[in-house]
């Protein structure tokens, strides 16, 4: 059992750095992942995902891989796609889906494309599915530090964050807050694919944001116990995808979001709450 479990993360330092790297990084994007549930937004974190990439890819030009610059490039080319697709949406015929999957699709087009000129296939490979055995102190430390801000700006915006997403109606009859709340809930979803970029690529890390939510819906309807478990879920996620890797030979990255998935397929069947063993299940007469 040693040997099974707790031997890779022991004997070798870069399973424990992509241990801390993954833990944080679940901390932070899983609970974002449970509010673009709510609002119904889970396709637009997919979207934002790879908006990412052209700023990172920018980054990746002016200073090959390095942390800052792609990370800077990402972060901007996020919020301008967020922007930009919010304003179709406003003066266009276009709703907000269509304009964020045109941005999505230019903007992969054009990462891929300006990675591919500059560097070689293994570059592209880094850039859309990360590294996560390779997280040095540099991403470590970016990585705890969006978790960090994540985690303190939502215990500040956390009651209008819930009512916007639930009832954005009743919020603006009782408060101004819906506009800078929904601002400030996109500019973490950004922040923590930046974040999720360095470990699992754009386009692996939308994963760990989406699926550990979706299991939790699966398990309760309290949104306090789908933030909790949606965070334990990206975490189980993260060792059960770090050992697989390990022991199988796999790549790590996209070893994590199969094993999410599996739990995200696990509560679709078992979970109690319109899972579909509930569903088949006898129900007793006059039950609801």
């Amino acid at each position: 059992m040693y040997d099974l479990l707790i031997a890779p993360f022991a004997d070798f330092g870069f399973m424990r750095r992509a241990l801390v790297g993954g833990v944080a990084l679940s901390v932070g994007a899983a609970p974002m992942g449970v509010f673009l549930m709510l609002r119904r937004m889970s396709l637009t974190g997919d979207a934002m995902a790879h908006a990412i990439l052209p700023g990172a890819a920018v980054g990746f030009l002016v200073a090959g891989l390095s942390l800052p610059a792609m990370t800077i490039g990402g972060l901007i080319a996020g919020v301008l796609v967020a922007l930009l697709s919010g304003v179709v949406a406003r003066v266009t015929v276009l709703k907000e889906d269509a304009a964020l999957a045109a941005f999505y699709l230019v903007s992969l087009a054009l990462g891929v494309t300006i990675v591919s000129m500059r560097g070689s296939n293994v570059d592209l490979l880094h850039v859309l599915f990360g590294t996560v055995l390779a997280l040095d102190d540099a991403a470590l430390i970016l990585i705890a530090g969006i978790t960090s801000l994540t985690l303190g700006t939502l215990a500040l915006i956390y009651r209008p964050l819930v009512l916007e997403c639930l009832d954005p109606g009743f919020l603006r009859s009782v408060s101004r807050s819906g506009g800078p709340v929904y601002l400030a809930f996109l500019a973490l979803v950004v922040l923590n694919l930046v974040g999720g970029f360095q470990a699992l690529g754009t386009l692996l890390a939308v994963g760990i944001m989406m699926l550990p939510a979706a299991a939790a819906r699966f398990w309760t309807d309290d949104i306090t116990g789908m933030l909790l478990l949606a965070t334990l879920g990206g975490v189980l996620a993260t060792v059960a995808g770090l050992l697989g890797s390990y022991h199988l030979g796999a790549p790590s990255g996209p070893a994590i979001i199969l094993a999410a998935g599996c739990l995200y397929l696990l509560s679709l069947v078992f979970g109690p709450v319109g899972g579909l063993m509930r569903h088949l299940r006898p129900r007793r007469h006059l039950e609801a």
